[in-house]
C-alpha cells in the first residue's frame, strides 16, 4: 500500500474493504431483491382501492427499473453506475411516496430507510447533501407553500414529529457512519503496518530475508519465462566483530543502518536490496547482466568506503565485501546464492574492500 491508510481520501476508502464488511455492490442488490416485491405487493393493494390510478402503474415502474439496475450491472460490473443509479432510483421512489401520501400518508415512514442506506452505500459528502435537502424538502413539504401545491394529509403534531425524529436520525447515522469510518482508517492503518513489519527489518527498514526470498523466486520464475538475465549481490561489512567489541553493539547498529542508507540511495527502484543477516546484505538485481552487476557492486563499495557514522563524537568507517552473481542456464536459486556467497568469500579472502564476480 503506497499511501497511509490515515491519508486515504474519502473518496478511495470504498477500494478497500475488511472482514465482515458488506461490499456495496451486494448491499444494494440485496435491498433490491428486498424492495421489489414490497413494491409489487403494494402496487397490487393501490391497483385494489380508491387510490390514485398512477400509483399502481408507477410503483411497478420503480420495481422494474431497481431490478433493471442489479442487472445492468451483473452484466457490465460497473459500481459508480451501480450506486448512482441505486441512489437516483430511490430518492425519486421516497419523492413520491411523500407527496402522494400513499397508503393514507402512511408510506412516509419509508423516509427512516433513506439516511443509513445513503451514508453506507456513498461517501460521506453525498450523504450529507441528500440527507439535508430530502429533510429540507420536507419542511418544504409541511410548509404553508407545500400545503397548498400538494395537499398532504398530515397532522400539525405529525408534521413538527417526523421533522424532528427524521432530523435526529439523520444526524444520528452521520455521527456512526463517522466512526465507522474512522474504525476503517484505523484498521487499514494496522495492516498496513502488519504488512510493512513482516516484511521488512525493523532496524533497517531494508527488505527482511523472507521478502528477499520472495522476490528472489519471482524474479526466478520471470527469468524462466522470458529468459532475461538477474543478478543477486552478497555483501557484509568487514570485521564486523571487531568494530562491536571496540565500539560498542551500538556502534555496530549505526554501521549497519549506514550501510542501508547507502544501499537505497544507490540501488534502483526495481531492485530488491534486504538486510539478510546480522552485518550481511542481499541486493536482487532484475534484468541485469553480469557486467553491470559488477559495475553496481563496485559502486556501492565506494559509496560506504566514503561513508561514516557520528559514534560518541567520533567518526567511524567501515568497508564492506560483495559477491556478485548472474543467473546462468536452469541453475537453481540456491546454486546462484552459493556462487554469490563464494565470489564473496574471495573478496575477502582478497584482503576485504572488494567487489567479485562469480564464476559461472
Amino acid at each position: 500500500m503506497t499511501q497511509t491508510a490515515a491519508k486515504t481520501p474519502d473518496t478511495e476508502l470504498s477500494q478497500f474493504r475488511v472482514q465482515g464488511e458488506i461490499p456495496v455492490p451486494l448491499l444494494i442488490n440485496w435491498l433490491t431483491a428486498a424492495a421489489v416485491p414490497i413494491l409489487l405487493f403494494f402496487a397490487g393493494r393501490a391497483a385494489s382501492t380508491a387510490e390514485n390510478p398512477l400509483t399502481a402503474p408507477l410503483l411497478v415502474t420503480f420495481a422494474a427499473l431497481l431490478g433493471l439496475n442489479s442487472l445492468v450491472y451483473l452484466g457490465i460490473r460497473h459500481q459508480t453506475l451501480h450506486r448512482r443509479g441505486f441512489i437516483s432510483l430511490i430518492t425519486a421512489l421516497f419523492t413520491f411516496l411523500v407527496i402522494q401520501a400513499v397508503e393514507d400518508g402512511s408510506a412516509i415512514i419509508w423516509l427512516f430507510a433513506y439516511p443509513p442506506v445513503i451514508f453506507y452505500i456513498s461517501q460521506a459528502r453525498v450523504g450529507i447533501i441528500a440527507c439535508a435537502g430530502g429533510l429540507a424538502a420536507l419542511i418544504l413539504l409541511f410548509s404553508p407553500v407545500g400545503d397548498l401545491i400538494f395537499e398532504p394529509p398530515y397532522s400539525a403534531s405529525f408534521r413538527i414529529s417526523m421533522v424532528i425524529v427524521l432530523g435526529f436520525e439523520m444526524v444520528t447515522c452521520y455521527i456512526l457512519d463517522q466512526s465507522r469510518r474512522r474504525s476503517k482508517l484505523r484498521l487499514l492503518k494496522l495492516a498496513s503496518e502488519f504488512e510493512f513489519a513482516a516484511k521488512h527489518d525493523a532496524l533497517t527498514g531494508l527488505a527482511n530475508r523472507r521478502e528477499a526470498l520472495e522476490q528472489l523466486d519471482a524474479e526466478y520464475q520471470r527469468f524462466l519465462r522470458t529468459g532475461r538475465p538477474f543478478s543477486v549481490m552478497l555483501m557484509d561489512i568487514d570485521l564486523f566483530k571487531a568494530i562491536n567489541d571496540h565500539y560498542g553493539h551500538h556502534a555496530g547498529d549505526e554501521l549497519i543502518r549506514m550501510v542501508a542508507r547507502i544501499l537505497r540511495d544507490q540501488c534502483r527502484k526495481v531492485d530488491t536490496a534486504a538486510r539478510w543477516g546480522g552485518e550481511e546484505y542481499l541486493v536482487l538485481l532484475p534484468e541485469t547482466g553480469a557486467e553491470e552487476a559488477l559495475k553496481t557492486a563496485r559502486r556501492i563499495r565506494a559509496a560506504v568506503e566514503a561513508g561514516s557514522v557520528d559514534v560518541d563524537r567520533r567518526q567511524l568507517r567501515a568497508t564492506i565485501s560483495i559477491g556478485a552473481a548472474t543467473i546462468a542456464g536452469a541453475e537453481s536459486i540456491d546454486r546462484l546464492l552459493q556462487r554469490a556467497d563464494e565470489a564473496l568469500y574471495a573478496a575477502k579472502s582478497s584482503g576485504r574492500n572488494q567487489a567479485c564476480a562469480a564464476t559461472t
